[in-house]
């Protein structure tokens, strides 16, 4: 699957291919496609919104569609309705349960940044972390980037940077 494009925020493509080979599901032809178009076209919000649509309807779930929803929608609102799912899918995907509080380090195998299914999970929270700042739920952005720095204490995900703005945040409020 190629989503290149210059300017293109659907190119950076590169956790959809991997999704698409390593998560274990064959993407239909006929979705990759729609992908694809929906990639080139971009900069028409409607014909690509349209596209990744249909890839949904005809994929529904599969890690490629939902990362290629994310990033198109990831300066709105509903990006955090992407990254929910994109969360419960990796949750199902590692066997673990839906609500991310309840996973423990443990449970999967977050400290290797080789293995896919869990990097998945670890990343899925980390949107789902930023997204939560950046529209204004400062608690449940912490608590999910704390739950990051819990699974994943190397930080190989990066989650410390969240926990760094918020604090820089709160430094600012005292101000």
């Amino acid at each position: 699957m190629n989503l290149a494009g210059a300017g293109n925020p659907l190119s950076r493509s590169d956790g959809a291919l991997i999704a698409h080979m390593l998560l274990g599901e064959a993407l239909p032809r006929e979705a990759e496609d729609h992908l694809r178009r929906a990639g080139l076209l971009y900069h028409v919000d409607a014909v690509a919104e349209k596209h990744l649509h249909e890839a949904q309807a005809l994929a529904p779930g599969h890690a490629a569609v939902l990362i290629g929803l994310y990033r198109f929608y990831f300066y709105l609102a509903e990006a955090l309705e992407v990254a929910k799912l994109c969360i419960s899918k990796a949750a199902h995907e590692n066997g673990l349960v839906d609500d991310w509080r309840r996973v423990s380090a443990g449970e999967a195998a977050f400290d290797c940044y080789e293995n896919i299914l869990p990097r998945f999970y670890l990343f899925s929270l980390k949107a789902y972390a930023y997204l939560q700042m950046r529209l204004g739920n400062l608690d449940e952005g912490r608590a999910a980037a704390s739950k990051l720095v819990e699974l994943d204490p190397t930080d190989k995900i990066g989650a410390r940077v969240l926990l760094d703005v918020l604090q820089r945040m709160e430094l600012d409020d005292d101000d």
